[in-house]
């Protein structure tokens, strides 16, 4: 097993990861309110997972307005930049490498979870069919306004400034969330952005949000230490798009021309089918120099074979990093994987989180 090449070392940027594993950012609601800092459990669920050749963290929001969920960690105050500096040190005693995924939810949040009870935020004022979780239950998702013109500037500066605590946090790179129907999606996809302004209309117009953010990350943490993940299809937090393929092949053009380090792309419907539309993603590893991370449904035999074809480089895999801390070890070996408790993967505290068993730990306890 240990010859497929996802045990191979990969340069991405300044770091040489060990393997071609990325575990997947994976939202797990376990911050500590209402400061929305990174507990303790973090530091063990993080560290336990080092092994991956990159980790990427559960997606932080860059102001309490990106917030869309209940405890969700954030990246703009003081005490979270600590909370996730235990995290990052751990990592990197476990030798380690972790990027932090930043994102604002947009439309996709509830009025409890923003600054003053407001409304929430999207390109227009178009409410999503859909649930977010707030106060221990799924919620209908407010109905949002549509950002002034004039506020757009204050967005880009909260990514800008997300960045700026991360690095002082001890991350070794970003991943801007531009997936999933959150705000850089809506923003990007016609199904949601009806402006009339310099950010609606043409795929140009569409995809600057995107691209403006990318960039004023990238001036901070430098390019070579800055990732994206998109996903052109999938149907996530009610987002859709007329003609993807143009739109996304326009993106991706940007992002090369920026010189990212990685596009990090979910393969269809986040979660659920990987052919629910057609789509070329090959046209998007061709349009970019850097690192392409798939994602979406991959196993150890769907992401050998996407290595050796030269597909991708990096593969992210998601829930089996949830119940497998030693997923790599497990994979080479060939042994069994823990079976995942969709139970706990929201919300609580150590169940479901810290305490899936490695596979020695295993094996002891026979």
């Amino acid at each position: 097993m240990s010859q497929t090449k996802l045990f191979e070392p990969f340069k991405l940027g300044p770091l040489t990861l060990p393997n071609r594993f990325a575990m997947a950012p994976l939202t797990r609601n376990r911050a500590v309110p209402p400061g929305m800092v990174p507990s303790p459990l973090a530091v063990d669920y993080y560290g336990q997972r080092a092994s991956a050749g990159l980790l990427i963290t559960e997606a932080s929001q860059v102001s309490q307005q990106g917030q869309g969920y209940q405890d969700t960690p954030g990246i703009y105050s003081r005490e979270q930049v600590e909370g996730w500096r235990k995290v990052t040190d751990r990592v990197h005693e476990k030798g380690g490498r972790i990027f932090i995924q930043i994102w604002h939810v947009g439309r996709i949040s509830h009025t409890t979870l923003q600054p003053g009870g407001g409304k929430p935020v999207g390109p227009s004022a178009i409410r999503a069919k859909g649930k977010t979780f707030v106060n221990g239950t799924f919620t209908e998702i407010s109905e949002p306004r549509a950002l002034e013109f004039s506020e757009i500037p204050g967005i880009i500066d909260d990514f800008k400034r997300g960045t700026e605590n991360a690095l002082a946090a001890g991350f070794d790179g970003i991943e801007i969330h531009g997936a999933n129907g959150y705000l850089l999606d809506q923003f990007a996809k016609d199904g949601t952005n009806k402006r009339t302004d310099a950010y609606g209309g043409s795929i140009e117009n569409r995809a600057r949000l995107m691209l403006e953010v990318s960039k004023a990350v990238a001036t901070v943490a430098g390019p070579e230490r800055t990732g994206i993940r998109i996903s052109p299809v999938t149907p996530a937090n009610d987002v859709s798009d007329s003609n993807p393929q143009p739109l996304f092949d326009h993106i991706v053009d940007g992002l090369n021309a920026l010189k990212l380090t990685y596009i990090h792309v979910i393969e269809g419907a986040t979660g659920g089918p990987r052919d629910i539309a057609p789509f070329n993603y090959a046209s998007l590893r061709k349009r970019f120099s850097g690192a392409y991370v798939a994602n979406n449904g991959y196993d150890f035999d769907l992401a050998t074979k996407v290595l050796e074809a030269g597909a991708a480089d990096l593969i992210a895999f998601g829930k089996p990093f949830i119940s497998n801390p030693d997923l790599v070890e497990r994979l080479k070996k060939g042994a069994p994987l823990n079976e995942w408790d969709k139970n706990t993967f929201y919300g609580g505290g150590a169940k479901g989180y810290t305490d899936y068993p490695t596979l020695g730990a295993a094996q002891a306890a026979e």
